[in-house]
């Protein structure tokens, strides 16, 4: 529709301004719509263990989604914890939630089954993805999608680094992730009592400090019902790993895989 200006002076009519008005709303909701339909949002959760020290002074959910933010500025990036209302599990917010970033160590007990059960129906039925870092393997929500106890044959923190290598270039984790190494980690040694993986795309060897070398799988992916799936083996919180470009790059890569089913 166009609008003209009256030529007495008097302005716009009022079907002329009604007209405007319309037309000015309807631009503003399709905007907005748009807006919603692009705009994508992932949670990072953190149970709040982390030593408060030179590490991750604000946490480990902060570090990570510190990267998140500068590698996905179109992404909204949100932290969350056993602190926050409900456990950082409302309904609310896991239903505006795309992908959903779990870092747990010692208070994976303290979860509420109630919100786990969230969780699952979100990844299962509703295709929300879900990220599991490190000693997350232990975490309600990851063992109740896996299905099994999730365990690891040991844990050591040993002084061994970890070679990473892409075992499978082609997938979308993988994409533009180089060959990298992590000086210092716990070492978690196979096997990891979970289900086959859909997929590996980051593995790996552990460096003893006395040169021996043992495999091991280091990102790992499924299809859970309608959902997405990932767990990334590095992660401990008295080492700065997660600060690393190599790894926020993997996290950025995982969070827009995850998010692909919805």
């Amino acid at each position: 529709m166009q609008t003209t200006l009256r030529p007495s002076g008097k302005g716009l009519s009022r079907r002329d301004l009604f007209g405007l008005g319309a037309t000015v709303f309807g631009s503003a909701v399709a905007r907005i719509a748009r807006a919603g339909q692009s705009a994508r949002r992932v949670v990072v959760w953190s149970e709040g263990t982390a030593p408060v020290d030179k590490v991750y002074p604000d946490d480990v959910n902060t570090a990570i989604a510190a990267g998140l933010r500068r590698l996905l500025p179109e992404w909204q990036v949100e932290t969350a914890g056993l602190d926050s209302p409900e456990q950082g599990c409302t309904e609310e917010s896991l239903q505006r939630c795309d992908v959903l970033i779990w870092w747990g160590h010692k208070r994976h007990g303290e979860v509420k089954d109630a919100y786990v059960d969230r969780i699952e129906r979100r990844v299962k039925q509703e295709g929300m993805g879900f990220i599991a870092v490190h000693s997350a393997h232990f975490a309600k929500p990851n063992k109740r999608l896996m299905g099994t106890r999730c365990g690891w044959a040991a844990y050591k923190t040993d002084g061994c680094r970890l070679e990473v290598e892409i075992k499978e270039p082609n997938h979308p984790i993988s994409a533009g992730v180089s060959a990298f190494t992590l000086p210092q980690i716990e070492r978690y040694s196979e096997p990891y009592q979970v289900p086959a993986p859909d997929a590996v795309p980051l593995a790996g060897t552990y460096v003893y400090p006395d040169g021996r070398r043992e495999p091991t799988r280091v990102g790992l992916c499924w299809t859970i019902g309608k959902g997405r799936m990932f767990y990334f083996a590095p992660g401990h919180e008295t080492y700065p790993n997660l600060n690393r470009p190599e790894v926020q790059r993997v996290f950025a890569n995982a969070v827009q895989w995850a998010a692909a089913s919805r």
